[in-house]
């Protein structure tokens, strides 16, 4: 080691850390690739082997150890066979581009807001009511606790079928954690702000209540009009287009990304809309 230093140059060193930057962020982004699937567990087992592979060396057991031997003589293939879903998933990401140029967080994030869109472009069509929460970075466990729990992840199926009209569901506010839907049928505080149009029923005013109170972010489709509303920061946008809302909503649910403070713009040229 003291010999590698002393003959260490700023060219080699450049290299050097180039070369051990890229090599973690390709594990790193394995790691992220193989995370929430059954790989997991298979990697568990594969450090289970090399660590009793380890054991028996130390310790000289030879049958352990030309057994574990004979194992990774096939490792390779072995490797290969199991991992062929993810290796495949991997292989075409990097030929779409697609492994590095997003986090696993931000590929949740935008397929929850994607089977949002497909829900409330549903329910907006057939003109079926519906408020969806947002929880962000203020808990709001005592409204998922007036619900009833699900604890399930997110799809626009779910949601369409807990608002169809006539179900035990279809009341209340669902609130969403990340990528679950925590609970259906929720109560919400409203808000009673006196300057909230007239026009607004029970579910918009709980929108723009929870929004008072937390930092929540609340989706309502309109069971009069079919008109899709954004409410956060005590606001409310009506009739928000599909770009804008998904806009919006990657923008404030992006990790790391929440809004530091009010988007003025965003509501700016909203003004009025839910207020007056």
């Amino acid at each position: 080691m003291e010999g590698y230093f002393q003959s260490l140059t700023w060219q080699s060193a450049i290299k050097d850390i180039a070369d051990i930057s890229i090599v973690s962020y390709i594990i790193y982004k394995l790691f992220q690739l193989v995370q929430g699937t059954r790989a997991v567990q298979l990697l568990k087992g594969i450090f289970l082997i090399i660590v009793t592979w380890a054991l028996a060396t130390w310790l000289n057991l030879y049958t352990l150890k030309w057994l574990m031997n004979q194992m990774f003589s096939w490792g390779i293939v072995t490797v290969v066979i199991i991992f062929q879903p993810e290796l495949r998933r991997a292989l075409e990401q990097l030929g779409r581009g697609k492994l590095f140029s997003r986090t696993a967080a931000e590929q949740d994030i935008s397929q929850t807001i994607g089977e949002l869109i497909k829900a409330v472009n549903y329910l907006s069509r057939r003109k079926i009511g519906a408020l969806i929460v947002f929880e962000r970075k203020t808990g709001i466990n005592d409204y998922i606790e007036s619900g009833i729990k699900m604890e399930s992840r997110i799809s626009s199926e779910l949601l369409i079928n807990i608002f169809i009209p006539n179900t035990p569901l279809h009341d209340g506010a669902v609130i969403v954690r990340e990528t679950h839907i925590m609970a259906a049928g929720c109560y919400l505080p409203l808000s009673e702000n006196p300057f909230i149009s007239k026009e607004l029923g029970t579910r918009h005013r709980a929108a723009i209540g929870v929004s008072e109170v937390c930092d929540a972010i609340s989706v309502v489709v309109s069971e009069e009009t079919g008109q899709v509303s954004l409410a956060m920061n005590g606001q409310i946008v009506r009739d928000i287009k599909e770009e804008s809302l998904i806009s919006k909503l990657f923008e404030e649910l992006r990790p790391n990304q929440r809004a530091k403070g009010r988007d003025w713009a965003f509501w700016k040229r909203k003004e009025g809309d839910g207020h007056g």
